[in-house]
């Protein structure tokens, strides 16, 4: 990959990664929750996850999902119910009234909890398959060594996506956790992320 091929990746993942999507709602839920250093569980998860899907797309799968009707809807719409799932669970959580107890139990989540939400999150949804299939062979010179093309791509997706979940996103919840102190700011939050989840989920079940 040349080093000219190799920036306008860098540009397209960014713009990329800093589209709000299931990804950076998880990634602030768990920011705010459990803190910014370990909401670096739940992204690791989702690289997880885009790991599957360039590996698919390079295994040649992802146009068997892009051409089977019944394979793609089975996957979306399961990605769509668990992301709702996700939501009402949210949005119908009881406030906790915190003191220095309770706000250490509200940290607690593991991280391996974490980690399988983020990649479960990432995962269940087909349509990055389908986007992958169609941004990846941008950036890949079927006359050079595909290995080396492939390691450098998805290196550089994982950099990327990492920085801005984790900088970006997950930073961004830092500012908002004082919410979470009163039961009235957790009622809020959590009805937010909530309608946010079940949102994402019903655009992912109704968009074609």
């Amino acid at each position: 990959m040349t080093f000219t091929l190799w920036l306008a990746l860098v540009g397209a993942g960014i713009l990329i990664s800093l589209t709000p999507g299931a990804g950076a709602i998880n990634t602030m839920s768990n920011a705010i929750v459990s803190g910014w250093r370990r909401s670096l569980w739940g992204i690791l998860g989702q690289q997880v996850a885009l790991l599957a899907h360039i590996m698919i797309v390079a295994a040649g799968v992802g146009v068997l999902v892009a051409g089977s009707p019944i394979l793609f809807e089975v996957i979306r719409y399961t990605g769509a119910a668990y992301l709702i799932y996700l939501g009402v669970r949210q949005f119908l959580a009881r406030p906790v009234e915190q003191d220095a107890t309770t706000a250490a139990v509200l940290s607690l989540e593991s991280g391996w909890s974490m980690f399988r939400r983020g990649v479960l999150v990432n995962l269940t949804n087909p349509k990055a398959i389908v986007f992958f299939l169609a941004f990846v062979p941008q950036f890949i010179r079927p006359d050079r060594p595909l290995v080396e093309q492939y390691t450098v791509l998805t290196l550089t997706v994982f950099a990327i996506d990492i920085a801005v979940m984790w900088f970006v996103f997950a930073a961004a919840a830092r500012a908002i956790a004082r919410l979470t102190r009163s039961a009235r700011g957790q009622r809020v939050l959590s009805r937010t992320f909530g309608s946010m989840f079940v949102g994402v989920g019903v655009l992912l079940a109704a968009v074609h």
